[in-house]
C-alpha cells in the first residue's frame, strides 16, 4: 500500500514537472518567430531523440521492446502523439493562441476518458468531478474565442488534443506493462522524427543561429516534458494524476508576464484560484482514501493470520485501482 502511495505522489510530481517543461518549450517555441510548424516539430522531436538515447545508454536500458505485445501501443502512442503535435503547432500558427491552448488543454479529459474506455480504469464521480472543474478553470484562464470552430484549424487543435489523450492512455498501457520510459520516449521520438522528416524538407525556412538556438532549447524543454509525463502515467491512472496538467497554463502566465510583460486578467485570476483548488482538493480526496485503506487493512490483519489463503479464496481482493473487500463479519 505505501508503495502504491508512493508511485501516486510520484506520478503528481512528475506530471507537474512536465507542465512546467512544456509551458518552457512553448516560451522557446514563441521566441524562435514565424517558422513552418513542421519545422518546429522536426526539431522538437530531434533533440527529444538524441536526449532519449543518451538516457537509456545511461541506465543501461536495451534499445528494444520488453514485450512484443506492447507494440500496438507503442505504435499507437507515437503515431497519435506526432499528429497531435502537428495539430497543436499547426493550431498556434493559424489560430488565436488562446483557441489553440485551449483545445490542446482538453488531452488530460480525453486521457481519463480513454484509460476509463480502453483500459478499464473505474472513475469515482469526484474524480471526474475534479478534472471537470479544472478544465473549467482553464476556460477562465485561456479565454478562448469559439467564433472559428468550424474552420478547419480549429478541428485540427481539437484532434491534437484528443490525440495527445490518446498518446497518454498507450504511455499508461505500455508503461503498466514493463516497457521504461526511456524506451517510450525513444521510441516516440525516433518515430516521430522520421514522421516529420519529408514535411521539414518540403516546408524548410532558412533559420538565424538564434532561431535555431531557440528551438534547441525548446527540444529540451518537450524531452524533459515529455519523460517526465511519461514517468508520470507509468506512476499512476491518468484519473489521479491528469487534474495536475492544468498547472502548466500558470506557468506559461508567469514566463510569459516575466518575458513578454503578458499580464493576466481578472478572469485569469479566477481561473488560478479554480485550478489550485481543485488540485488540493483532489489531493486531499486521495490521501483521505488512502487513510481509509490503510485503517481497513489494519482491522482486517488484526483478525486474520492467514492473509494469503484469504486471498487466494477470493476475500482479498487488491488491483491497480485500490479496490478491496473484506469478509463483512471482520468489519464489524
Amino acid at each position: 500500500m505505501t508503495e502504491q502511495k508512493n508511485s501516486r505522489t510520484k506520478g503528481m510530481i512528475c506530471i507537474i514537472i512536465s507542465a512546467f517543461c512544456f509551458a518552457l518549450m512553448s516560451t522557446f517555441v514563441r521566441l524562435a518567430g514565424d517558422l513552418p510548424s513542421p519545422q518546429k516539430a522536426f526539431f522538437r522531436n530531434l533533440v527529444a531523440l538524441v536526449f532519449a538515447l543518451i538516457m537509456l545508454k545511461k541506465q543501461h536500458i536495451p534499445l528494444r521492446c520488453h514485450d512484443k505485445k506492447n507494440l500496438p501501443a507503442l505504435f499507437i502512442r507515437s503515431l497519435v502523439g506526432a499528429i497531435g503535435i502537428l495539430g497543436n503547432f499547426y493550431a498556434v500558427d493559424h489560430l488565436v493562441l488562446s483557441d489553440a491552448s485551449m483545445l490542446n488543454k482538453m488531452s488530460p479529459f480525453f486521457a481519463v476518458l480513454f484509460s476509463f474506455l480502453f483500459l478499464r480504469e473505474k472513475l469515482t464521480v469526484f474524480q471526474g468531478m475534479t478534472v471537470l472543474t479544472a478544465f473549467i478553470g482553464s476556460l477562465f484562464v485561456i479565454k478562448p474565442s469559439f467564433s472559428g470552430l468550424a474552420s478547419l484549424p480549429a478541428f485540427v487543435g481539437l484532434g491534437g488534443g484528443i490525440c495527445a489523450g490518446a498518446a497518454y492512455t498507450a504511455v499508461r498501457y505500455a508503461g503498466s506493462h514493463g516497457e521504461k520510459g526511456p524506451f517510450i520516449v525513444a521510441f516516440f521520438s525516433g518515430f516521430s522524427t522520421l514522421f516529420f522528416l519529408p514535411m521539414f524538407l518540403i516546408s524548410y525556412q532558412p533559420m538565424s543561429a538564434m532561431q535555431l538556438v531557440f528551438l534547441m532549447c525548446a527540444g529540451l524543454a518537450a524531452a524533459g516534458g515529455q519523460f517526465a509525463i511519461t514517468a508520470a502515467y507509468t506512476y499512476a491512472p491518468a484519473r489521479e494524476i491528469s487534474v495536475y496538467d492544468y498547472t502548466q497554463l500558470i506557468f506559461a502566465t508567469v514566463l510569459g508576464f516575466t518575458l513578454f510583460g503578458d499580464r493576466p486578467d481578472i478572469y485569469s485570476v479566477i481561473g488560478y484560484i479554480i485550478i489550485v483548488s481543485t488540485a488540493f482538493a483532489s489531493f486531499n480526496y486521495n490521501r483521505a482514501s488512502l487513510k481509509t485503506y490503510d485503517s481497513a487493512v489494519s482491522h482486517f490483519k488484526k483478525h486474520v493470520n492467514t492473509l494469503p489463503d484469504f486471498e487466494n479464496q477470493g476475500f482479498l481482493e487488491v488491483s491497480n485501482n485500490t479496490q478491496i473487500n473484506f469478509p463483512q463479519q471482520l468489519l464489524k
